[in-house]
């Protein structure tokens, strides 16, 4: 704690972190506008009512996923989900497109036009999810949230400020990475899943017969997420790296040794989005007629809810891990750059052994994201707690969040490290540059 109070001994710091809390106040204040025309006494009452109906799970997947609000007909209600949609799709087509490719292989030029391209890209998702909210809970006569008659224009307006409320919380989290602490978009992400928390919990408490035991239990059972989601996180497999030694005249060139880790839960959170986002296809389905079987067989964590759920996770696991990072691409870098493993030929035959090691690590890490993907599920099922308060509350919220803090923890860190503090640990660095060091 006394390392941690150095933060505020140094201006920039203690600038942006006032910027980043400023800017966080800021994105929750568009939560408390509502959209035009909505029944201001009716918000509640409606999301009581989308709580407890089928459309609660899909909404509350979203909001675990991007700290959203939909339900709610507030300006922000859509959050950053579009921008994060663009995001996923250009990460994949940047694999997948040459011309993207060669893009994101100019250095920061090549990135800001990508990044260009992606904010365009939300403004079409943006103005899709708002139909999505416009039809699926302001115009739905079951919760009563319309005041007077539904027109083009009313619904034009509805969706003109639902796409600008997310624009203008993209300029805000590009103005926390500028100006503030950490990556803008998943502050306010995790910002988001935080401020429904309190909600959630009282919804819980309001339900619970024993109140005071269940909120112990799931204490218990979250703190021991969170270490266990801390400890997988920071997890690596460090592959060891040799740099060949070149006489340039008289001096000796390289001879370095240093470490290439590969993460144990190298997707993050990925799999588990794409995962649930295949799961909101039946649980529409299942809502049409002749279809109820569908929704039955997919709506309760059943034996084939479970295996098939686990089934798309390390599916998705090894499909995003094995796009993201190519062995052979980076066994030819290494070559290029007169390095190698130890013992292991440059080449094929370190692409090989890359793709080895890989596939291990992305076993156990897909072994992790499946326990704490049905994780909400089983706290459903057995503690008997709502749908949308296990989203909240379950193991895919806190796998973001913890991300989040612990990339911002880095960052502080390492500004702490540069102005001759020792950060928020004794000792900085990994332990292999301690030992070197020492």
């Amino acid at each position: 704690m006394i390392q941690a109070l150095n933060i505020f001994r140094i201006p920039e710091l203690r600038s942006r972190i006032g910027v980043t809390f400023l800017l966080l106040f800021v994105y929750r204040l568009g939560f408390q506008v509502p959209l035009p025309g909505v029944n201001l006494e009716g918000i509640r009452t409606a999301s009581e009512k989308i709580a407890g109906s089928s459309m609660g799970g899909l909404f509350g997947i979203m909001n675990a996923f991007t700290g959203a609000g939909i339900g709610q007909a507030a300006l922000f209600s859509l959050g950053v989900m579009p921008y994060i949609s663009a995001s996923i799709i250009f990460s994949l087509l940047v694999k997948v497109v040459p011309t993207l490719e060669a893009l994101s292989k100019e250095g920061a030029a090549g990135q800001k036009k990508i990044g260009q391209l992606t904010r365009l890209a939300t403004i079409p998702i943006c103005i899709l999810q708002a139909f999505f909210i416009l039809y699926g809970v302001i115009y739905n006569p079951a919760y009563g949230l319309l005041q007077g008659e539904a027109s083009f224009l009313y619904g034009l307006s509805v969706i003109v400020a639902l796409t600008a409320g997310t624009v203008f919380i993209m300029w805000l989290g590009e103005q926390i990475t500028e100006h503030g602490i950490g990556n803008g978009v998943s502050i306010i992400i995790m910002c988001g899943i935080i401020s429904a928390m309190p909600t959630a919990m009282q919804s819980m408490m309001s339900v619970a017969e024993n109140a005071h035991q269940l909120a112990v239990t799931l204490m218990a059972m979250w703190a021991l997420t969170v270490l266990v989601v801390v400890y997988i996180t920071k997890g690596q497999r460090r592959i060891p790296i040799h740099q060949a030694k070149l006489m340039r005249g008289r001096k000796v060139m390289g001879g370095s040794k240093h470490y290439l880790p590969l993460r144990v839960n190298q997707a993050g959170v990925m799999p588990i989005i794409f995962a649930s986002a295949l799961f909101i296809v039946p649980s529409i389905l299942g809502t049409a007629p002749g279809f109820q079987w569908l929704g039955n067989l997919f709506g309760s964590p059943g034996f084939v809810y479970i295996t098939t759920y686990t089934v798309l996770i390390f599916f998705f696991s090894f499909f995003w891990v094995r796009l993201m990072f190519q062995p052979a691409e980076i066994a030819d870098n290494l070559k290029e750059h007169g390095s190698f493993i130890p013992g292991i030929r440059p080449g094929k035959a370190t692409a090989e052994y890359l793709g080895f090691v890989l596939n291990r690590i992305t076993l156990a890490g897909s072994a992790f994201l499946t326990i704490i993907a049905i994780l909400p599920t089983m706290v459903t099922s057995n503690l008997h707690v709502p749908l949308m308060v296990s989203y909240f509350l379950g193991g895919t919220s806190i796998l973001i969040v913890v991300g989040v803090a612990l990339d911002m923890v880095d960052r502080l860190n390492s500004h702490l490290l540069m102005r001759n503090y020792e950060g928020f640990m004794k000792k900085g660095g990994s332990g292999w540059a301690q030992r070197k060091g020492s």
